[in-house]
């Protein structure tokens, strides 16, 4: 650790400042603007020390842009977790006021206390992966909420309205079939209003298309080998390395199933031991490991015997598709340290290799895994 530590409270036209030495000692501090200018201030304000690292809250949320000037300038950055300075704050003295001021303490004295904070780095692939999923996932929403309104306006339109499934091509054809009378202006403006969420869908269709080519040629390009595994395609594997990030992070799978959510959680008293569902976690990394789930139950394979085996011991649908959750995280985790190890680095990127914390398990070398042409992908 440097002997100096710069706490950063990141906003979003402001970012407040406290330097303290290796004693906690408070050596300077300030508010700057988040313009062109204040950055430069606060830039030279803490290159007063020569010794220094930065330590910026939320380096994947609000204090991304500010890191990333920070490292552009050649400086050393630390990502502090929202949630470990809110837990320095709350037993610091003070009864808990939360300032800009104190926020830069409190990140300045957890980055000090504590080891083994992830240095921020350059974006790289792994942002562009993000930036793409969570476009396509924009537009698949959007296609959504469209399609909703159509069906809406054909209900009036088309007796019994249209079929669930409904594409722009069928929707078309419906409204061609549909024509109203020219003196019925309501339904007239009903059918023109439909007519132009129908080129709404065709134009999302589109670009969800382009999307997905898009996420295809950029994962060719990571070494990532999760595709392999069955209920897994280009969207959930793009999710997986964009917010999986560094594999290596979590030192066992089991830290890897309750940072996303599927391992559940000890709620034991006395003599009474259980468990019960986490709510917590990343759930958009959890909603991959659902199509997952389903994507092996609903076809032949070892995911469907393993949530069989589960269904005979007594276990109900929920909970037997809950533990066949746990084992893909497991089987996800593994593939990923794999990508680690084949010459691929964190994500399947280039780059520092690993050796598993864990031993491989036999069983889980294979499981789920597609070899076939008939691979099942992600909707």
């Amino acid at each position: 650790m440097a002997r100096v530590v710069i706490g950063v409270d990141p906003h979003k036209r402001s970012a407040t400042i406290e330097v303290i030495d290796g004693r906690e000692r408070v050596l300077g501090g300030g508010r700057y603007a988040s313009d062109r200018g204040g950055y430069q201030a606060m830039l030279a304000a803490g290159r007063v020390h020569p010794q220094r690292v930065w330590a910026v809250e939320g380096c994947n949320g609000i204090g991304r842009h500010l890191a990333q000037r920070l490292l552009a300038d050649g400086e050393t950055v630390l990502d502090v977790p929202s949630k470990s300075s809110a837990r320095t704050r709350a037993f610091a003295t003070g009864n808990g006021r939360k300032t800009d001021a104190a926020d830069a303490h409190h990140i300045a004295v957890t980055a000090l206390r504590t080891d083994g904070l992830r240095q921020v780095t350059a974006e790289d692939t792994t942002v562009v992966l993000r930036l793409l999923v969570d476009r396509r996932e924009q537009l698949a929403r959007t296609r959504t909420e469209t399609v909703n309104r159509l069906h809406q306006l054909l209900l009036d339109l088309i007796p019994g309205g249209a079929k669930k499934n409904l594409t722009a091509a069928q929707a078309r054809t419906l409204l061609e079939q549909a024509t109203p009378a020219a003196a019925d202006i309501v339904a007239g403006t009903r059918h023109r209003l439909a007519s132009d969420l129908v080129e709404e869908i065709t134009a999302l269709d589109h670009k969800i298309k382009t999307a997905a080519a898009d996420l295809t040629a950029i994962l060719a390009t990571t070494g990532s080998h999760l595709q392999q595994l069955r209920g897994i395609g280009p969207s959930g594997a793009a999710r997986l390395i964009a917010d999986i990030g560094d594999i290596t992070r979590f030192a066992t799978r089991g830290q890897f199933a309750s940072w996303n959510g599927t391992a559940p959680l000890d709620v034991s008293s006395g003599d009474h031991t259980r468990h019960r569902l986490s709510r917590a976690g990343n759930r958009r990394i959890n909603r991959v490991l659902h199509i997952m789930a389903i994507a092996q139950i609903r076809h032949d394979s070892q995911g469907r015997a393993y949530y069989q085996a589960k269904l005979a011991t007594g276990k109900t649908p929920m909970e037997a598709l809950r533990a066949l959750k746990r084992r893909l995280s497991n089987i996800v985790y593994r593939q990923m340290i794999d990508d680690t190890t084949d010459g691929t680095g964190p994500g399947g990127h280039t780059g520092a290799t690993l050796t598993p914390a864990r031993p491989t398990q036999p069983q889980d070398r294979h499981f789920g895994q597609v070899t076939s042409r008939t691979r099942q992908t992600t909707p």
